[in-house]
């Protein structure tokens, strides 16, 4: 087990290592940052100038191993464009981007579990159907044009009248715009202690987790169902079990294993495409940043951001994997004989 733990961890550690690597070369296609800092009347002693105070004059590896070396010390550069540490300006945009992640994550995991765990037991009637028929929204259409739509059809509003009388509502008013109200405690701001802030992280986490709750919902059905085939489970029947115990006790536990692994990564996945809901809504998050950072062509900030969401993907499949080490007793066996 402990060899195991050990290899994975080398493991990630040498994938952030190339993830960097990777990153970095490809801002070299992005722009001259310089263009973006000097003006027009800029002279080539400027330019030269500017570039040694930046050290984009060193060789490629060098500058790769600078960066390396300053991240490990929690010193991720200055932002060419605001001309603060680039670490402060994450930490300060951070907040925002997690609590987004973790509401929205909280819903795809607890509906698309519940809602995976209700189509199978139930998976000739109506209401799972029907459930699954309006899953296909959430595969099918772009995390923009959801958000896209739930603005027009919660922010902006919909006028719907009430059929046989002259009286109407308007389905409008939820916030779109922003993190609203937040309260900052020092080391963290966050929006779960104001009404408004709570009203607006809702829109967004919707948008952000209706597709992983679909592809929960969808993982939760297939392996339940093909646990329920299995024969031990009909041995259960024939022992006369109730269906409770045999959905909730037997096939649950043996569906979730499959499905943690997927669950992980899909989770880890939500911190990274929240970069889309961020630029739909306008959510002061990481997200936004970096598409900000892309305009002005700002290398650290660009680079610190890749670097943070290949540390959280990296720690997150770690965690995964050994939480699957834990649950499954085949595997540590494996790991022990290994």
């Amino acid at each position: 087990m402990l060899s195991y733990i050990l290899r994975r961890i080398f493991q990630s550690v040498l994938v952030l290592l190339v993830v960097g690597l990777v990153a970095f070369a490809m801002f070299r296609f992005v722009g001259d940052p310089i263009d973006t800092m000097l003006g027009q009347e800029r002279t080539a002693d400027d330019i030269e100038h500017l570039r040694d105070i930046l050290g984009l004059n060193k060789p490629f590896f060098v500058q790769y191993w600078d960066f390396l070396v300053r991240a490990v010390q929690g010193d991720l550069g200055i932002s060419y464009r605001q001309g603060r540490p680039v670490a402060e300006i994450i930490a300060e945009r951070l907040p925002a981007t997690l609590e987004l992640a973790f509401v929205s994550g909280a819903i795809a995991l607890v509906m698309g579990i519940v809602l995976g765990i209700f189509t199978a037991i139930r998976r000739d009637g109506f209401a799972a159907n029907l459930v699954m028929s309006i899953s296909l929204i959430g595969v099918s259409l772009p995390t923009f044009l959801i958000g896209i739509l739930l603005i027009y059809g919660f922010g902006v509003g919909l006028d719907i009248r009430i059929p046989f009388t002259d009286m109407s509502f308007n389905t409008g008013g939820m916030p779109t715009f922003g993190r609203g109200d937040t309260v900052d405690l020092g080391w963290w701001t966050t929006g779960f202690l104001t009404w408004d802030g709570i009203k607006s992280i809702i829109l967004p986490a919707i948008t952000l987790g209706l597709y992983q709750m679909t592809l929960i919902m969808r993982l939760v059905r297939a392996e339940m169902l093909e646990v329920l085939r299995a024969d031990y489970i009909r041995f259960a029947r024939a022992r006369g079990l109730s269906d409770r115990t045999i959905n909730f006790r037997h096939a649950l536990k043996n569906t979730m294993v499959p499905v943690i692994t997927v669950t992980g990564l899909q989770l880890g996945s939500i911190i990274a495409f929240a970069i889309i809901t961020e630029t739909v809504f306008q959510w002061p998050g990481v997200g936004l940043l970096f598409i900000n950072a892309i305009q002005f062509v700002d290398i650290p900030v660009m680079a610190a951001y890749l670097m943070l969401i290949s540390v959280m993907f990296v720690s997150i499949n770690l965690i995964v994997d050994l939480l699957y080490v834990a649950i499954d007793p085949r595997l540590r066996g494996e790991g022990k004989t290994s």
